[in-house]
């Protein structure tokens, strides 16, 4: 693992069947952990072993400070420091290209409302169960979509942000990834990504299959192997799997509540929890297939009835035993998103005391963080590791 022979080896079988129908649309593979490769307990997959600890992770960029899931969010995440940026999250157009949105439904993210001539795209649909009113990326081709501009997605807690409405357009997973390479050369450093698939189920039934794109465009760019620096995540236990068999990044599988249900187990009949994953039993299954958890900080921490934090639970040190790393989300320096006693004031707009909340999960031993403010984060480590 991390040699350059099974470097060069051991994704062929799974970039050969990148044109095949290797899985059917509505196929489950909840049950395949570890068929196609062991993830192993060596946190060394894709070049991770490199990344400083704990890992600053610019979640959609700098979202904190620009409009999430544009260059100017991402240049702006690697000019404060940010370790990793998630560029981004992955959607499909009509016409199959991945776009990075933070959902498909574009009405909270772009200017779609202020062009008339896509007000009759608006719609209800039912996204993973939930009914959702808006415009939907599936109903647009890449060319409409590049004539819309980004917005702030929750201008309440960032007014500030909204002075860069309309600046920039939706990049496509292809531009990003091009994105990669030119940054990587300008800074003289290597540059990485944490892209995540997006409603894979909701997609493959509309024809729109997330994986297989994802992994042709990684395979064209020679980024599909165990040290490529391009981490892959999703809600969706079955979604890892099936990239398990396509291409040899390290893999991540995102958690929800203890109490929430990945929407794959819903459409599978598969009455299993997050709480149910996160079991000794349910952790060493996902190490079958996955290199990392992505928990919400809840499940590291849970929180008391007043919002302040209670006491660790034992996640980190079990995923450490079956060699899964553990990227939590999402720290925010914006009162709202703190922990209750890390507040400062009831403004929605102020900042807390990240700096305080930051060292209190940095204690539990997670390996890196999700945040939107990378700067705050990055001088955070230095505090907790120059003690």
């Amino acid at each position: 693992m991390g040699t350059q022979e099974n470097e060069q080896t051991g994704g062929t079988g799974r970039r050969a069947l990148l044109g095949a129908a290797v899985l059917g649309a509505g196929g489950a593979v909840l049950g395949l952990s570890g068929t196609a490769r062991a993830a192993g307990a060596d946190h060394t997959h894709g070049g991770l072993k490199s990344l400083p600890k704990p890992t600053i992770i610019g979640h959609r960029g700098a979202s904190g400070y620009r409009p999430e899931h544009t260059f100017g969010s991402y240049n702006l995440a690697l000019d404060l420091g940010a370790d990793i940026v998630e560029a981004g999250d992955l959607v499909p157009t009509k016409d199959g290209h991945l776009v990075c949105r933070h959902e498909p439904e574009i009405g909270g993210t772009t200017d779609v409302a202020d062009h008339p001539e896509f007000a009759d795209r608006k719609t209800t649909k039912v996204l993973d169960g939930v009914s959702t009113t808006g415009w939907f990326t599936e109903d647009f081709t890449l060319a409409e979509l590049k004539t819309l501009r980004a917005i702030e997605r929750i201008p309440a807690n960032r007014p500030h942000n909204t002075l860069y409405n309309g600046r920039w357009e939706i990049p496509t997973f292809e531009d990003v990834l091009k994105w990669q390479d030119e940054q990587t050369r300008k800074r003289g450093k290597q540059v990485w990504i944490y892209p995540e698939t997006k409603h894979p189920t909701y997609f493959r039934k509309l024809g729109l299959g997330l994986e297989e794109r994802v992994a042709k465009l990684l395979h064209k760019y020679g980024k599909d192997r165990r040290n490529s620096p391009v981490i892959l995540q999703s809600f969706e236990p079955s979604s890892i799997q099936r990239l398990n068999k396509l291409v040899d990044n390290p893999l991540v599988v995102l958690l929800s509540t203890a109490n929430s249900r990945p929407w794959d187990f819903v459409e599978a009949g598969d009455p299993r929890t997050v709480a149910d994953l996160i079991t000794p039993k349910g952790l060493r299954e996902i190490a079958g297939y996955a290199q990392g958890l992505g928990p919400t900080l809840d499940l590291i921490i849970t929180k008391k009835a007043d919002g302040s934090l209670d006491k660790p639970t034992t996640l980190v040190s079990d995923a450490h035993k079956v060699g899964l790393i553990l990227h939590p989300y999402t720290m925010r320096n914006e009162n709202p998103f703190l922990p209750a006693e890390y507040r400062k004031g009831t403004a929605a707009d102020a900042y807390g005391d990240p700096f305080g909340a930051f060292k209190t999960y940095f204690a539990t031993g997670i390996d890196g963080v999700f945040t939107d403010n990378a700067d705050t984060g990055v001088l955070a480590r230095e505090d907790f590791v120059n003690g």
